[in-house]
């Protein structure tokens, strides 16, 4: 495992380190603009499975993905519904996270066999750097064993994980905070599945 950080080596070496060991099938811990995340690139199977085990993750629960740019949803998602196209633009980048129809090519270790991927464009964070600099989706599950409580530190993340990650990029303490706002919007008809940072009253305004 490396441990990387930006404020020593800069925030371009940091990425560039990130996206390789991405590209490569590995597993980086990344932080976001609450707690820290874990990555690895949407449709590498191997890769998934990987997380899934280090995570000790029920197989039925779906995997959240971030993404640079909203050209990317092309990749993942199989339409866009009116109220997903309004929430999207007026919360995104920012702690919405949307449910929309899959590709029906998209694996069932994104989906859980829901038929929906879970996605958002996170908020400013070395995640939102990265997810732009790789130009495709990537996972953000929380940084610790299932059950347990997120990792807002690189060290809280070591504790977890040990050796099993590629690399850690250290950016220090995380804000934590309340974790992302989760909506159904597959349907016209938005479902809350989890309150967070973006209120239910500014869920309804924006629409």
């Amino acid at each position: 495992m490396t441990i990387i950080r930006p404020a020593e080596t800069g925030i371009s070496e940091a990425l560039k380190k990130a996206s390789v060991i991405i590209k490569k099938g590995g597993v980086v811990a990344y932080p976001t603009e609450t707690f820290y995340g874990l990555g690895v690139k949407y449709d590498d199977i191997s890769a998934l499975k990987k997380l899934y085990g280090i995570k000790y993750r029920s197989w039925n629960k779906a995997l959240p993905l971030i993404i640079g740019e909203g050209r990317e949803l092309d990749l993942i998602a199989s339409d866009m519904t009116v109220s997903a196209e309004k929430l999207a633009k007026k919360f995104w980048p920012g702690p919405l996270t949307l449910l929309l129809p899959a590709r029906p090519d998209i694996s069932e270790f994104i989906t859980a066999n829901t038929g929906k991927i879970a996605v958002r464009i996170p908020g400013a964070s070395f995640a939102l750097d990265l997810a732009r600099s790789l130009g495709f989706p990537i996972t953000a599950t929380s940084a610790n064993i299932s059950g347990m409580p997120p990792a807002d530190t690189a060290e809280d993340v070591i504790k977890y994980f040990g050796d099993a990650l590629d690399l850690i990029v250290d950016c220090g303490k995380t804000p934590g905070g309340k974790p992302s706002t989760i909506v159904d919007a597959s349907d016209q008809k938005i479902r809350f599945l989890r309150a967070g940072a973006v209120s239910i009253e500014d869920v309804f305004n924006a629409l």
